[in-house]
């Protein structure tokens, strides 16, 4: 059995302390990063309305990798982050079904392969998520889930109207026994009388912009973090769904009957345009540390159903534009892909002439012709 050890990314302190059963001495080691820090999306709000909150400021955070004695080469850079809470046994069967297809490698039905790099990989159960999220009432957080389908995690809910269960994309801070519910299908109706009948942006937002609750993006006040992002009324999320992406709702339009989008900025910096009726949940994606593990060894890509990528320079020329000569040459060529088509951008396609330049020739001046050079 693997002993395990949280060691430090990069400083500062150790303490000794137990790991669980294993009674054996355990690192603990932290990593500071900087980088924007929100520590509760749910806003500020007032009780007569809602302001933006103040912008995030830049901020350390520290956080601790788990990683194990080197007793074999492949767990001596093996690094994963600390997720103590999930559910150790497996998942909840009705809502899964077998993945099919693993042996295609990345072919299509013709035999062909079409995405390059894939094939082998361990057996996986598909776990079906709710996306949408039209069900309104109360559901309870069973338990957290590891997703081999996604980077997040993924959260077991139970109706606690009717006992029927759905997966969602748990987000970051929840828990086993929190309690989260959906206003897509309109306001409630003991929250409208709880607001003596008239809708009140600043005392709704403050009931119901909760973290893991799936709101329409016009019940949403500015400024919040939300990920599981939809584009249109009635479709589901398609934006932020990743391992510690969230986007924030920056403006909403005001312009009477034209009051439609709302727009949001994603986790690429882009500034898009959705549809004011479409889906957003409060919070930020599950499992932030995800981009700093380290798999340890190439067999784990393998059981990732990743295989493994060759260079273009270590190939024969007739394998790859870059490949033959004699040593460490690619043959003064421009980087392309094997298929010879550019692989890098600012590749200039045009000649360094003007091509807006029109050019009458005598020939062509007789027949009354203009052509472009």
């Amino acid at each position: 059995m693997l002993q395990p050890r949280l060691l430090l990314r990069r400083s500062q302190q150790t303490t000794p302390c137990k790991y669980l059963s294993i009674r054996q001495n355990v690192t603990r080691t932290y990593a500071t990063i900087t980088e924007p820090v929100n520590t509760d999306p749910t806003p500020m709000l007032a009780a007569a309305g809602f302001a933006p909150p103040a912008k995030a400021e830049k901020s350390s955070a520290t956080f601790a990798m788990r990683t194990y004695k080197p007793r074999t080469p492949g767990v001596r850079h093996l690094k994963r982050p600390i997720n103590d809470h999930l559910w150790k046994g497996r998942p909840f069967l009705p809502l899964t079904f077998s993945k099919k297809g693993h042996g295609k490698g990345g072919r299509n039905n013709s035999g062909r392969v079409t995405i390059r790099h894939r094939g082998g990989g361990h057996k996986r159960r598909i776990r079906t998520v709710d996306f949408t999220r039209m069900t309104p009432g109360k559901h309870t957080v069973e338990r957290i889930e590891h997703d081999p389908g996604r980077s997040a995690h993924i959260a077991l809910l139970n109706e606690e109207a009717t006992g029927r269960k759905s997966y969602i994309v748990a987000a970051e801070g929840m828990r086993a026994g929190d309690v989260v519910e959906s206003y897509r299908a309109g306001i409630p109706k003991d929250l409208l009388d709880s607001m003596g009948g008239v809708v009140d942006p600043g005392v709704l937002a403050a009931k119901t912009a909760w973290r893991g609750n799936c709101l329409p993006l016009h019940m949403i006040p500015i400024g919040t973090f939300i990920y599981c992002v939809g584009s249109a009324k009635e479709r589901g999320a398609v934006f932020c769904r990743s391992a510690g992406t969230h986007a924030v709702v920056i403006s909403k339009e005001d312009k009477g009957s034209q009051n439609r989008f709302v727009q949001v900025r994603l986790q690429s910096g882009e500034i898009r345009k959705v549809s004011r009726d479409a889906c957003a949940t409060i919070g930020t994606a599950s499992n932030p540390h995800f981009q700093h593990r380290q798999l340890g060894k190439a067999g784990r890509k393998r059981w990732l159903n990743i295989r493994p990528t060759v260079r273009g320079l270590a190939m024969n020329a007739a394998d790859h534009p870059h490949g033959g000569g004699r040593g460490k040459s690619k043959g003064n060529v421009n980087p392309v892909s094997p298929w010879g088509l550019p692989a890098k951008g600012g590749y200039k396609t045009r000649h360094k002439r003007n091509p807006n330049k029109w050019v009458v020739t005598a020939r062509e001046r007789n027949h009354g012709k203009r052509r472009v050079k």
